[in-house]
């Protein structure tokens, strides 16, 4: 941390971000009802304050006060009108009729096949027309397309679909209109954009050239660089969730900002000025998202990877919490979906803990002698299990015991696999041998990740379940809270110390079996 570093961090946009949030979620759970309720509660609110401030003078906080209540009466009007417009749309009826209908949708995002669901995938799109027997109604919004897997498997974001299928009501409250099952392949399909058409290619490119890893390794890397999942095996995902290595297996934002680190190194390495790197590092960045799809989860990852880079990079986390503020209001904003989405609450929370506490914990760490790097290591796994594991439990009923440690471990090998990648693919798009022979400098990194999962999910009682919904959330949030004082004492700091000792050491018997998988 600098040494002008100013010792409180801006909080005044994080008001702005929690009451964006917050009317954003009352609004897709409750209804539109209840989202104009909020818009004359905080309204009503903001006239009394005003009011009051004539006939007694302003106080201390009543200018800013009132800021938060006029935003967020803005906000609630804002998801109110787009609750109530999907409330409303000729979808929604026929959806609760469950009537079968042709569509003309354009995909949204790839179509990702369904484990244990036979040959099927999953894909959302958005609608341009309903077809009836009478009429046609040119009307968007989004959907979700549950349909065989052959004719619809390969199909790419952006091209336009027409097809036959049932409708029913949507499975989750996130603005979507309807699910839609399709019994057979489209009726029509569409040529795709042509920067999805060179993003496909390019993905198709990186995934021929990884197959000359095995297979565990040749399924992880893509999905690790660009999102893409669609050969990664059952067993290798289920040891990453078991682990707390799921981030991993996906684009997130740690990968957006080891990738834009890695441009403003060279950037700095060639002697170029700071207008020179940010132009560079945003259109690595778009290059990313095309490659990666433009869905919102991957704008969510660009969105924080860029937030982390900025505290990392400036090293203010003065600037970085205002950023990561707008970056929430900004994503809001643009798909309200995001606030009932786990992914966005743990990638926002992660980047927050990164800003917050991680750099109190690398400050502690280094002052009792750590070497910074392990310092960094240490305090980023750790500070982002304390926000998140709440989070998990909540979400899954289940709380990883060794994630700090699998986290710290494979640490050291994340950037060198998510760089590696990118040249990989991007060498790709012009050779595939070259690339091929390129791609083998991630494998014993990606061997290294494979095994950490593995053997981690293999330890007994890896996994502790715990109440989902709220409850579980309570609990794991006292039980980290309760550790960490704890672990302010030299004592339980030896024993975990211990602990640690005894999971490596029920590891020490697996390297030479796994040794072989590389020879």
């Amino acid at each position: 941390m600098r040494n002008n570093e100013p010792r409180l961090l801006d909080l005044r946009l994080l008001p702005f971000a929690g009451m964006c949030w917050a009317a954003t979620l009352i609004g897709i759970l409750g209804g539109s009802r209840a989202a104009w309720v909020l818009v004359a509660i905080l309204s009503g609110a903001a006239v009394l304050l005003a009011a009051g401030c004539a006939l007694r003078g302003p106080g201390r906080w009543t200018a800013g006060t009132l800021a938060v209540l006029l935003f967020g009466s803005c906000c609630a009007a804002g998801v109110a009108w787009r609750v109530q417009a999907a409330e409303r749309h000729p979808m929604t009826e026929l959806a609760r009729n469950e009537t079968w209908v042709t569509l003309v949708v354009t995909l949204a995002d790839d179509p990702r096949e369904i484990a244990g669901f036979g040959r099927h995938v999953l894909v959302n799109a958005n609608v341009v027309e309903i077809r009836r027997a009478t009429e046609t109604i040119h009307s968007g919004g989004a959907v979700v397309v549950l349909a065989p897997a052959d004719g619809w498997l390969g199909l790419l974001p952006g091209q336009a679909v027409v097809l036959r299928g049932q409708v029913s009501p949507p499975r989750h409250r996130d603005l979507s209109l309807a699910a839609v099952r399709v019994s057979g392949p489209p009726a029509d399909v569409g040529p795709a954009p042509p920067h999805q058409r060179w993003a496909g290619a390019l993905r198709a490119r990186f995934a021929a050239a990884a197959a000359v890893l095995p297979a565990d390794e040749a399924g992880l890397l893509p999905g690790l660089v660009v999102g893409d999942t669609s050969a990664l095996p059952r067993e290798v995902k289920d040891d990453f969730t078991a682990t707390g290595l799921t981030h991993l297996t996906a684009v997130s934002g740690a990968n957006v900002s080891i990738l834009l680190g890695a441009v403003l190194l060279v950037v700095r390495g060639v002697g170029l000025g700071p207008r020179a790197g940010a132009a560079l590092a945003a259109a690595a960045l778009i290059a990313f998202v095309v490659i990666a799809r433009p869905s919102p989860s991957v704008l969510r990852a660009a969105a924080m990877g860029s937030v982390a880079l900025l505290a990392l990079v400036t090293g203010r986390r003065k600037q970085a919490m205002p950023a990561l503020a707008a970056g929430v209001i900004a994503l809001l904003a643009w798909s309200p979906g995001l606030a009932v989405d786990f992914g966005f609450v743990l990638s926002a929370t992660a980047t927050a803990g990164l800003i917050v506490i991680a750099p109190v914990g690398v400050d502690v760490l280094v002052g009792r002698g750590w070497p910074r790097a392990v310092a960094e290591t240490v305090a980023v796994s750790v500070a982002a299990f304390a926000v998140t594991a709440p989070i998990v439990a909540a979400m899954a009923g289940t709380v990883s015991l060794v994630s700090i440690c699998a986290n710290i471990l494979v640490a050291p090998v994340v950037g060198v696999i998510t760089v590696a990648g990118a040249v990989t693919a991007l060498i790709a798009g012009v050779s595939v041998p070259v690339a091929e022979v390129v791609v083998r400098v991630t494998q014993w990194p990606l061997w290294w990740l494979v095994t950490v999962a593995e053997r981690g999910a293999r330890i007994p009682g890896v996994s502790i379940p715990v109440p989902s919904g709220p409850a579980g959330a309570a609990i794991v949030l006292g039980a980290v809270v309760a550790l960490g004082v704890t672990l302010r004492r030299r004592g339980p700091r030896l024993v975990l110390a211990g602990i640690a000792i005894g999971v490596l050491v029920l590891w020490a018997p697996i390297w030479p079996s796994s040794l072989g998988r590389l020879v």
